[in-house]
């Protein structure tokens, strides 16, 4: 069957300054470095690292908010890394994005019924007003504000931090996408709120059959949620497979060090805490061969002179280290 999402070898690289004196090539940021990765129809994947390793680019490459540096990326079976005009905001209506911040993310001026009917109107779809409110209403109510009607009139500062992510949802679903980026969605928002809108996306999953790709960096909110992780480094997918997998047979000394760190309630079940030496390396600058090397704690000679291969598309647990594979 066709993926929703297939990633080839995707790059985006940022310009960090012109060649001179003592670099001779032009300075890049390699925020997103040869992702290659396929996501099925009504899956939830999971995208796991800590700040600056290129999660929030490769949301934005996938959106076309950022143009590919090289590499492929196909939707639904097409080809869809170098589309403009009209057939790229039709794409932007088929792929949606739920952002980190709900407080940034809604015009203060304006009403839920506006926010939540604007991508309506840029659009161009139901023109009707009373079938754009309909559509609009069906929407709250997805994301789970119900009664709608009691809440159309309301602007942003009337709302609770868990309300505002809900409208977010709202806008993303009333057009009706196949794809839902969710970078964050729950990292701004009180513990005690972060485990309904979880609930809120798996129900959405499960109701419209779209298909999530959940940026996080964290391990504890994605446990129960995920179908399939992947871990992120430096721009590049380390480890993917199913969620049980990772989290039960972690392979990547970088995935095991991130798990150790999630809290565990029962002294007895925690596990001996993996301290990661030093600061995650320049993206502009990076080590020679593995690029994990300068902080791993299980780093042999060869790992500073061999890259590891990227992992595989079709891969459905493994890790991009050579000392695993042996």
């Amino acid at each position: 069957m066709t993926p929703a999402l297939r990633l080839v070898s995707l790059k985006k690289h940022f310009a960090a300054g012109r060649a001179g004196f003592f670099h001779r090539d032009p300075r890049l940021v390699h925020a997103v470095d040869g992702i290659s990765l396929e996501v099925a129809h009504g899956e939830i994947l999971a995208l796991v690292g800590e700040s600056g390793c290129g999660k929030s680019t490769l949301a934005l490459t996938l959106l076309g908010l950022e143009k590919p540096t090289s590499g492929e990326i196909h939707f639904e079976g097409t080809d869809v890394t170098h589309l403009r005009g009209a057939a790229l905001k039709d794409m932007h209506r088929r792929i949606q994005m739920v952002f980190q911040d709900p407080y940034e993310s809604l015009n203060p001026m304006m009403t839920v019924e506006e926010a939540v009917a604007e991508p309506l109107e840029v659009h161009s779809l139901l023109k009707n007003s009373a079938a754009r409110r309909t559509r609009v209403i069906q929407a709250l109510e997805d994301a789970g504000l119900k009664p709608a009607d009691s809440f159309l009139d309301r602007l942003p500062h009337q709302l609770s931090g868990g309300q505002r992510q809900r409208v977010v949802i709202a806008a993303a679903l009333v057009l009706e996408p196949t794809i839902l980026l969710a970078d964050e969605p729950v990292s701004m928002l009180d513990v005690s709120i972060r485990a309904e809108i979880l609930n809120l996306l798996a129900e959405i999953r499960a109701r419209r059959s779209i298909t999530i790709l959940f940026i996080t960096h964290d391990f504890g909110t994605i446990a129960h949620f995920a179908d399939r992780i992947a871990v992120m480094y430096l721009g590049r997918i380390v480890e993917i497979g199913a969620t049980e997998e990772v989290l039960r047979d972690p392979q990547h000394p970088y995935t095991q060090a991130l798990l150790s760190a999630v809290p565990v309630p029962n002294p007895r079940l925690r596990q001996k805490r993996l301290i990661l030496q030093g600061e995650t390396p320049n993206p502009i600058d990076l080590p020679s061969g593995c690029r994990f090397h300068p902080r791993c704690p299980v780093a042999e000679d060869r790992c500073r002179l061999t890259d590891p291969p990227a992992v595989p598309l079709s891969a459905t647990h493994s890790a991009a280290c050579l000392l695993v594979e042996d």
